[in-house]
Protein backbone atom coordinates (compact mmCIF):
# COMPACT_ATOMS: atom_id res chain seq x y z
CA UNK A 1 0.00 0.00 0.00
CA UNK A 2 2.82 2.47 0.85
CA UNK A 3 4.46 1.68 -2.76
CA UNK A 4 1.18 2.13 -4.48
CA UNK A 5 0.81 5.66 -2.37
CA UNK A 6 4.16 6.63 -3.63
CA UNK A 7 3.64 5.77 -7.04
CA UNK A 8 0.77 7.95 -7.38
CA UNK A 9 2.04 10.69 -5.67
CA UNK A 10 4.59 10.59 -7.98
CA UNK A 11 2.29 10.25 -11.14
CA UNK A 12 0.12 13.27 -9.65
CA UNK A 13 3.29 15.49 -9.38
CA UNK A 14 4.02 14.68 -13.18
CA UNK A 15 0.56 15.65 -14.55
CA UNK A 16 0.61 18.65 -12.44
CA UNK A 17 3.57 19.51 -13.90
CA UNK A 18 2.51 19.13 -17.40
CA UNK A 19 -0.83 20.65 -16.61
CA UNK A 20 1.09 23.82 -15.42
CA UNK A 21 3.77 23.63 -18.37
CA UNK A 22 0.88 23.19 -21.02
CA UNK A 23 -1.48 26.17 -19.60
CA UNK A 24 1.03 28.88 -19.42
CA UNK A 25 0.14 30.19 -16.58
CA UNK A 26 3.01 31.87 -14.44
CA UNK A 27 0.79 31.95 -10.85
CA UNK A 28 0.09 28.45 -11.22
CA UNK A 29 3.52 27.24 -11.76
CA UNK A 30 4.43 29.51 -8.93
CA UNK A 31 2.39 27.48 -6.89
CA UNK A 32 3.06 24.45 -8.08
CA UNK A 33 6.51 25.40 -7.77
CA UNK A 34 5.92 25.65 -3.93
CA UNK A 35 3.55 23.04 -3.26
CA UNK A 36 6.24 20.36 -4.64
CA UNK A 37 9.06 22.05 -2.69
CA UNK A 38 6.92 21.91 0.51
CA UNK A 39 6.25 18.22 -0.05
CA UNK A 40 9.98 17.24 -1.25
CA UNK A 41 11.24 19.88 1.35
CA UNK A 42 13.67 20.90 -1.28
CA UNK A 43 12.80 25.06 -0.65
CA UNK A 44 12.51 26.24 -3.69
CA UNK A 45 10.45 29.41 -4.16
CA UNK A 46 10.61 30.25 -7.90
CA UNK A 47 12.67 29.79 -10.34
CA UNK A 48 13.21 32.08 -13.32
CA UNK A 49 14.68 30.99 -17.21
CA UNK A 50 17.16 33.82 -16.62
CA UNK A 51 19.19 36.31 -14.04
CA UNK A 52 17.32 39.23 -15.42
CA UNK A 53 13.94 38.07 -15.28
CA UNK A 54 14.21 37.82 -10.94
CA UNK A 55 14.84 41.35 -10.70
CA UNK A 56 11.25 42.77 -9.53
CA UNK A 57 11.03 39.82 -7.16
CA UNK A 58 14.93 40.78 -5.28
CA UNK A 59 13.77 44.40 -5.26
CA UNK A 60 10.72 43.14 -3.10
CA UNK A 61 12.56 40.93 -0.71
CA UNK A 62 16.36 43.40 -0.45
CA UNK A 63 12.84 45.72 0.87
CA UNK A 64 12.29 43.51 3.67
CA UNK A 65 15.54 42.19 4.55
CA UNK A 66 17.23 42.41 8.03
CA UNK A 67 20.25 41.81 6.25
CA UNK A 68 22.07 41.08 3.03
CA UNK A 69 25.11 39.53 1.79
CA UNK A 70 25.69 39.73 -2.16
CA UNK A 71 28.30 37.81 -4.18
CA UNK A 72 28.97 39.25 -7.30
CA UNK A 73 31.20 38.20 -10.46
CA UNK A 74 31.00 41.66 -11.81
CA UNK A 75 28.46 43.91 -9.40
CA UNK A 76 26.67 45.60 -11.76
CA UNK A 77 23.08 45.03 -9.91
CA UNK A 78 24.90 46.34 -7.12
CA UNK A 79 24.40 49.93 -9.35
CA UNK A 80 20.78 49.12 -10.35
CA UNK A 81 17.26 49.72 -8.39
CA UNK A 82 17.53 46.45 -6.89
CA UNK A 83 19.95 48.02 -4.62
CA UNK A 84 18.84 51.48 -4.57
CA UNK A 85 16.75 51.42 -1.32
CA UNK A 86 19.62 50.05 0.31
CA UNK A 87 21.96 52.31 -0.34
CA UNK A 88 19.44 55.37 0.64
CA UNK A 89 18.90 53.39 4.06
CA UNK A 90 20.00 55.27 7.12
CA UNK A 91 23.08 54.16 8.86
CA UNK A 92 23.08 50.99 10.89
CA UNK A 93 19.53 49.66 9.64
CA UNK A 94 20.50 46.66 7.47
CA UNK A 95 23.42 45.32 7.39
CA UNK A 96 25.01 44.93 4.18
CA UNK A 97 27.81 42.49 2.88
CA UNK A 98 29.33 42.47 -0.62
CA UNK A 99 31.93 40.08 -2.13
CA UNK A 100 33.66 41.29 -5.36
CA UNK A 101 36.46 40.30 -7.59
CA UNK A 102 39.77 42.05 -6.73
CA UNK A 103 40.01 43.73 -10.09
CA UNK A 104 44.20 44.18 -9.17
CA UNK A 105 44.44 40.28 -10.27
CA UNK A 106 42.89 41.08 -13.51
CA UNK A 107 45.69 39.47 -16.17
CA UNK A 108 47.52 37.20 -14.18
CA UNK A 109 46.37 33.75 -14.77
CA UNK A 110 43.15 34.31 -11.33
CA UNK A 111 40.03 33.13 -11.45
CA UNK A 112 38.73 36.57 -12.53
CA UNK A 113 41.37 36.15 -15.41
CA UNK A 114 39.83 32.97 -16.04
CA UNK A 115 36.08 34.58 -16.11
CA UNK A 116 36.89 37.32 -18.19
CA UNK A 117 38.53 34.38 -20.87
CA UNK A 118 35.04 32.31 -20.92
CA UNK A 119 32.90 35.29 -21.33
CA UNK A 120 35.31 36.74 -24.15
CA UNK A 121 34.26 33.51 -26.02
CA UNK A 122 30.94 34.60 -26.84
CA UNK A 123 31.29 38.30 -26.10
CA UNK A 124 34.46 39.33 -27.91
CA UNK A 125 34.81 43.05 -26.49
CA UNK A 126 35.46 40.78 -22.93
CA UNK A 127 39.07 41.44 -23.64
CA UNK A 128 42.91 43.26 -22.07
CA UNK A 129 41.12 43.70 -18.91
CA UNK A 130 37.74 44.84 -19.53
CA UNK A 131 35.73 42.89 -17.00
CA UNK A 132 38.29 44.43 -14.09
CA UNK A 133 37.63 47.45 -15.28
CA UNK A 134 33.72 47.25 -15.24
CA UNK A 135 34.27 46.09 -11.45
CA UNK A 136 36.31 49.24 -10.17
CA UNK A 137 33.52 51.32 -11.64
CA UNK A 138 31.03 49.41 -10.04
CA UNK A 139 33.11 49.65 -6.84
CA UNK A 140 33.78 53.49 -7.18
CA UNK A 141 30.15 53.80 -7.58
CA UNK A 142 29.33 51.77 -4.40
CA UNK A 143 31.69 53.57 -2.52
CA UNK A 144 30.23 57.16 -3.58
CA UNK A 145 26.51 55.81 -2.48
CA UNK A 146 27.92 54.45 1.11
CA UNK A 147 31.12 56.28 2.46
CA UNK A 148 31.00 56.21 6.30
CA UNK A 149 28.16 53.50 6.67
CA UNK A 150 29.63 50.96 9.21
CA UNK A 151 26.73 49.08 8.23
CA UNK A 152 27.92 48.01 4.67
CA UNK A 153 31.26 46.11 4.57
CA UNK A 154 32.94 45.35 1.14
CA UNK A 155 35.70 42.63 0.29
CA UNK A 156 37.06 41.33 -2.78
CA UNK A 157 37.97 38.09 -3.68
CA UNK A 158 40.23 35.70 -5.73
CA UNK A 159 37.48 32.94 -6.04
CA UNK A 160 35.63 30.73 -8.50
CA UNK A 161 33.48 32.46 -10.45
CA UNK A 162 30.68 29.90 -10.93
CA UNK A 163 27.69 31.24 -9.17
CA UNK A 164 25.88 34.51 -7.73
CA UNK A 165 24.64 34.50 -4.56
CA UNK A 166 22.00 37.56 -3.02
CA UNK A 167 20.92 36.30 0.00
CA UNK A 168 18.84 37.44 2.98
CA UNK A 169 17.60 36.47 6.65
CA UNK A 170 14.48 35.20 4.51
CA UNK A 171 15.37 33.77 0.93
CA UNK A 172 18.68 33.16 -0.91
CA UNK A 173 18.71 33.53 -5.06
CA UNK A 174 21.25 31.55 -6.91
CA UNK A 175 22.26 32.20 -10.23
CA UNK A 176 24.62 29.04 -11.56
CA UNK A 177 26.64 31.41 -14.19
CA UNK A 178 27.27 29.44 -17.57
CA UNK A 179 30.75 29.12 -19.41
CA UNK A 180 28.99 30.50 -22.38
CA UNK A 181 26.93 33.36 -21.88
CA UNK A 182 27.13 36.18 -19.30
CA UNK A 183 25.10 35.74 -15.83
CA UNK A 184 22.47 38.08 -16.68
CA UNK A 185 20.76 34.97 -19.31
CA UNK A 186 21.68 32.60 -16.69
CA UNK A 187 18.58 30.67 -14.50
CA UNK A 188 18.34 31.88 -11.46
CA UNK A 189 16.48 29.99 -8.28
CA UNK A 190 15.51 31.12 -4.81
CA UNK A 191 15.63 29.36 -1.87
CA UNK A 192 13.37 29.49 1.31
CA UNK A 193 14.73 29.56 5.04
CA UNK A 194 15.15 27.25 6.11
CA UNK A 195 16.34 24.99 3.70
CA UNK A 196 19.53 22.81 2.48
CA UNK A 197 19.95 24.60 -0.57
CA UNK A 198 19.51 27.97 1.48
CA UNK A 199 22.14 26.40 4.00
CA UNK A 200 24.65 25.90 0.99
CA UNK A 201 24.25 29.41 -0.24
CA UNK A 202 25.53 31.36 2.76
CA UNK A 203 27.85 28.56 3.04
CA UNK A 204 29.25 29.62 -0.24
CA UNK A 205 29.38 32.84 0.74
CA UNK A 206 31.01 32.48 3.97
CA UNK A 207 33.75 30.63 2.56
CA UNK A 208 34.28 33.12 -0.27
CA UNK A 209 34.31 36.03 2.69
CA UNK A 210 36.78 34.56 4.96
CA UNK A 211 39.32 34.19 2.17
CA UNK A 212 38.80 37.51 0.86
CA UNK A 213 40.24 41.04 1.55
CA UNK A 214 38.93 44.32 3.02
CA UNK A 215 38.02 46.85 0.56
CA UNK A 216 37.23 50.25 2.55
CA UNK A 217 34.15 51.94 1.12
CA UNK A 218 35.74 55.42 1.87
CA UNK A 219 38.32 55.80 -0.95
Amino acid sequence: MEFLWGVLSSLAASLLVAGAAWSGSQRLRSRLISWLSRWTGAGVLQTYPSQSMANSALIADLRKAKWVCAFTSRGNELTRDSFAGLWQRHSGNVPVRVLLPDPSTSGTGTWLDQREHEVSEHDHAFRAGLLGRQIDANLDYLRAHVAGRPDVEVRLYDFPHLARVIATDRVAYLTVYSAREHGRNSPCVVFQQPSPMYDFCLRVFDVAWGQAKSSPTSH
